[in-house]
Parts: structure tokens; sequence; C-alpha cells
């Protein structure tokens, strides 16, 4: 089966579960990200990006995400 005839026929709750994990993979990023620039050699070079920030956010949309979408699809 294809990626398209999945996306084309699949439920709202596995559409959500999909943006879930989605989210779940920004904050992996945003984790990866923080432990970089925490490891870094000059002091000055902090940079902009509020990475912990990113995490918490994404963490925390991305797992209300998937308990929607595992009670949608639980439900049937």
């Amino acid at each position: 089966m294809s990626i398209g005839h999945f996306l084309t026929f699949a439920s709202e709750a596995e559409i959500t579960g999909l943006w879930g994990l989605g989210c779940l993979g920004i904050a992996l990023v945003a984790t990866l990200a923080e432990i970089r620039r925490n490891r870094r050699t000059r002091m000055d070079g902090v940079g902009w990006v509020p990475w912990r920030g990113i995490f918490l956010t994404s963490a925390i949309v991305g797992g209300g995400l998937i308990l929607l979408s595992v009670k949608g699809l639980l439900a049937g």
C-alpha cells in the first residue's frame, strides 16, 4: 500500500496520530540541539533558538495528539 493511498483513506484518528508523532520528532530534534548547545566550547556562542521551549511545546502537543488518536482508534 502506498503512502498516498494510506493518507487518502486514513481516519481522522490516524491522521491525528501522525501529527502527534511528527511533534514528538520535533521534540527529539530540539532535545539533541539543546544537548549540542550545552557542549559548546565558546561560552559566548549561545545562539538564539529557544530549544527548551520548542521541546516542551512540541512534547505536550504531540503527547496530547497521540492520546486523542489512541482514544479515537480504540472507539472505532
